[in-house]
């Protein structure tokens, strides 16, 4: 059975904030439907990327369009597509510093002070790691951390929610050699287990109800005693990456 909660109460997170502190008293009042409470062993922790860069401090200056725009170009290492908006905005799909192919590099105005933006956490995988140790130190137990963010996909309508960091979770499954229900063997299926996850965490919690945290119990065969390779290893390379190429600007 997969259960998710995500729970109210989590503190207004800002620059220099211990994050695993922070967060420790919300996680370990959660009360399961079994009635256990808090947070065990083979669990996942999925957090929001915003909670974890106001935290790192990665609040900017974006004063107007065109100082949000120079943040952008910052963050930008190269422009997949752009497209004009009606109100003569331009729309900019780049990979940004972290390898993610996303809308505005990933810099985020949503939920911080007018005249500021929100910049991805510098090393997602680097920061689920300190929290995963941090959890660890204060809860005894030692669960998967993923770190999400949310994002479009080619050829697909809405958004949904990434992993975008992880630590202990064993972010891809590898199902090639085994065999389907008629017996024929599979030759390229590899799961996005972290991915699944956030994207399954991000039915419970949200920025628009007070809830950037969730916490997934019942994946505990992707949860790992190391912290894994991480997120990052998602990221397709160049020779792999169909989309590189073949859109441009519009």
């Amino acid at each position: 059975m997969l259960l998710a909660q995500a729970p109210d109460g989590v503190p207004t997170i800002t620059r220099g904030d211990d994050l695993a502190a922070r967060l420790t008293p919300v996680l370990a009042a959660i009360t399961w439907p079994d009635g256990t409470t808090g947070v065990a062993e083979g669990d996942v922790v999925v957090i929001a990327s915003k909670v974890v860069a106001k935290a790192e401090g990665r609040l900017v200056a974006a004063r107007d369009a065109a100082e949000r725009d120079r943040v952008i170009e910052g963050e930008t290492v190269r422009v997949v597509a752009t497209r004009e908006r009606p109100d003569g905005s331009v729309l900019r799909i780049v990979e940004n510093r972290q390898g993610l192919v996303m809308a505005a590099a990933g810099v985020d105005s949503s939920d911080v002070p007018a005249g500021t933006a929100l910049l991805l956490p510098e090393d997602p995988d680097a920061s689920a790691r300190r929290l995963r140790r941090g959890l660890h130190a204060r809860l005894g137990v030692r669960p998967g951390v993923l770190i999400t963010d949310t994002a479009g996909r080619p050829w697909r309508r809405g958004v949904v929610d990434m992993a975008i960091g992880a630590a202990g979770v064993r972010v891809m499954a590898d199902h090639r050699g085994r065999h389907d229900a008629y017996g024929r063997e599979l030759q390229v299926t590899v799961v996005n287990l972290a991915d699944e996850i956030a994207a399954a965490a991000e039915l419970v919690k949200g920025k628009a109800v007070g809830r950037p945290v969730a916490v997934v119990r019942g994946m505990a065969h992707a949860v790992t005693v190391d912290d894994g390779e991480g997120a990052a290893t998602l990221i397709r390379p160049p020779v792999e990456d169909m989309f590189r190429t073949g859109v441009g600007v519009d």
